[in-house]
């Protein structure tokens, strides 16, 4: 079966979508089956992979009203081993049909079981809102990935959705968990950055990814070209970040439950200087990125 991360986080502007994309393109990079489905009525990943909006495809409100099932729904993208769930606008409805609807929390999870064989990864982009859709997401999810920025409203933000994700797994999902915390749009010039780093670390311990994302501008141009920034540009800072992050996310995966946790509060996160950077310009690279 397939593990289903939900990207999530109620605040708008902490890069869901980016990472959403990015995420799921390199997990195909890896050579790994992914699957990448918008959750979101405004239907940011659905056009950052290339595709218009178009109300008269199958998209996430057709699998949400059991009008369509997955498998039908499901389109391949330009890259490899990558798939993609579209949406459209007309999915802001859903949240006021689903109101009176019978499972209206376990829609997205009924629909998605049919395609978890045939994935390894699937990563669900949320809207921003903790609305029946983001629940959908969440009850439908393995796991959470939280991005978010290192500012101060961003901390609140996330202590509300640890709560929603508490009360969740007491009522409908007793088996998510926190996939990890992960910096984004990062600039380590500035003290408040390394402020709330720090204030994570104390909080999140080992769930706060070693991993980080800078800010780039390869990351905001990409979505305008209808590709993940490997596509765009594989060696630019934005995707090699984002490549690294599911090297990182399939290693956790691949550790033996008795391992013992790394002391991630012993040290900083940090993005590799330009010096340093890996080089993934080569496809055979791309193929091996979780080899080591």
């Amino acid at each position: 079966m397939g593990l289903v991360i939900a990207v999530a986080n109620q605040k708008g502007g902490v890069g869901k979508t980016t990472t959403a994309i990015n995420l799921a393109a390199s997990f195909a990079a890896a050579e790994v089956r992914s699957l990448l489905v918008d959750c979101d009525p405004q239907a940011n990943s659905t056009g950052g992979l290339g595709f218009a909006r178009d109300p008269e495809r199958i998209s996430t409100y057709h699998l949400l009203m059991a009008e369509a099932t997955a498998s039908d729904g499901v389109i391949s993208t330009e890259l490899d081993g990558l798939s993609l769930i579209p949406s459209h606008k007309n999915l802001i409805g859903a949240n006021i049909e689903l109101v009176n609807m019978e499972n209206r929390e376990y829609r997205l999870r009924n629909a998605l079981q049919s395609v978890r064989e045939k994935f390894d990864f699937i990563v669900l982009d949320c809207p921003p809102a903790l609305d029946l859709l983001t629940l959908n997401a969440l009850v439908a999810a393995d796991s959470v990935l939280v991005p978010m920025q290192a500012e101060y409203f961003a901390l609140e933000g996330v202590s509300e959705l640890l709560d929603t994700i508490d009360r969740l797994r007491q009522g409908f999902n007793p088996g998510l968990q926190i996939e990890g915390v992960v910096l984004t749009m990062y600039d380590d010039r500035t003290n408040l950055a390394q402020q709330v780093t720090q204030e994570l670390k104390r909080h999140f311990g080992d769930k706060l990814l070693d991993t980080i994302i800078p800010r780039n501008i390869r990351l905001a141009e990409a979505p305008s070209y209808g590709k993940p920034a490997l596509l765009y540009d594989v060696r630019s800072r934005g995707a090699e970040s984002y490549i690294r992050l599911a090297k990182e996310i399939m290693q956790r995966r691949m550790q033996p439950a008795t391992a013992e946790p790394q002391a991630h509060s012993q040290t900083e996160p940090s993005v590799a200087p330009d010096d340093q950077r890996q080089d993934f310009s080569d496809g055979k690279e791309l193929k091996r990125v979780n080899e080591s």
